[in-house]
């Protein structure tokens, strides 16, 4: 078995045993690529089932000079992943990274807009061009349903549930959910429907996207961080915004309400309630009032 038979095979499995998505099986890919340079570039002929321990401690060596802890540890995952793939095929009965252990990081708030920041994004917004009442739609919906920015290109008509207040959403590895949307979503949602995309020159195939380009086309995942740039530019804002910012900020304003963190990760579609953790960071004054308000032994 050579490389490029192993990585087509391993795609494989990731795209139909796994159920993940393109880009994640391409982030996946493109890691394991850096190995492969590596052994082209010092020609060392070592096919996937050969590979020594010595020869990957080496790589991850040489790779950690250029790139971040954090990078660091997603490659030496990715790798554990593919040599425990090919075990898993009986290909290797060992795995060359079991004795490596990835950098200490550590867990990395996410950043958070204020609903005040939130509504002056918003406000920016130019409802005199026929796109701005898009975008209005979009910001709406990045906030008000904490979509993915994948999530959100891919939304269509199909899935608007409106009379049930729900909308489908196509998560990673193409798993659905139905997250609940709000009648000023709707509201906003429903007026780029009926008075802008009505009205589009729209494209064969992209009849049933919801957010579509002038040319009547599905948005790109870059046209969404393109247009939360130029907004973020606007109104003066310096923090480093993109479309996942809006999602943090859904999950954390919630909390800070009073939402169960349970109901939150169902919305946001996590597998394991410690990412939402991750995501969904707190302030201290929050964590006070929680406590002074709900714990049985308060003072009256």
């Amino acid at each position: 078995m050579n490389w490029q038979q192993a990585l087509q095979d391993y795609q494989n499995y990731l795209k139909i045993e796994r159920g993940l998505s393109e880009n994640t099986i391409s982030s996946y890919v493109l890691d394991l690529q850096k190995l492969t340079n590596y052994l082209n570039a010092y020609e060392i002929d070592q096919t996937p089932i050969q590979i020594s321990q010595e020869t990957v401690q080496k790589f991850i060596y040489d790779i950690a000079k250029t790139i971040n802890p954090r990078s660091q540890a997603r490659i030496i995952s990715g790798l554990k992943g593919f040599f425990g793939y090919l075990i898993f095929e009986d290909y290797r009965t060992d795995n060359p990274m079991d004795l490596i252990e990835p950098p200490k990081i550590g867990r990395k708030l996410p950043d958070t807009l204020a609903l005040e920041e939130i509504n002056k994004l918003i406000a920016a917004i130019n409802l005199s061009k026929p796109e701005g009442e898009r975008n209005r739609a979009i910001l709406e919906t990045l906030y008000g349903c904490g979509l993915r920015v994948s999530e959100l290109v891919n939304l269509k008509l199909s899935d608007l549930y409106f009379d049930e207040d729900f909308i489908k959403v196509t998560g990673k590895g193409n798993k659905q959910r139905f997250v609940p949307i709000s009648a000023i979503n709707k509201k906003y949602i429903n007026i780029y429907t009926n008075e802008i995309r009505n009205h589009s020159n729209i494209q064969k195939e992209h009849e049933d996207f919801l957010f579509l380009n002038r040319r009547g086309k599905q948005l790109t995942r870059a046209m969404i961080f393109t247009i939360i740039k130029r907004l973020a530019k606007e109104i003066g804002l310096e923090k480093n915004i993109s479309p996942h910012t809006f999602r943090h900020s859904f999950a954390t304003h919630l909390l800070e309400n009073g939402a169960d963190l349970r109901a939150i990760q169902q919305m946001l579609g996590h597998e394991s309630i410690t990412t939402t953790e991750i995501y969904v960071h707190v302030n201290r004054t929050h964590l006070v009032n929680v406590l002074n308000e709900f714990h049985p032994r308060k003072m009256k």
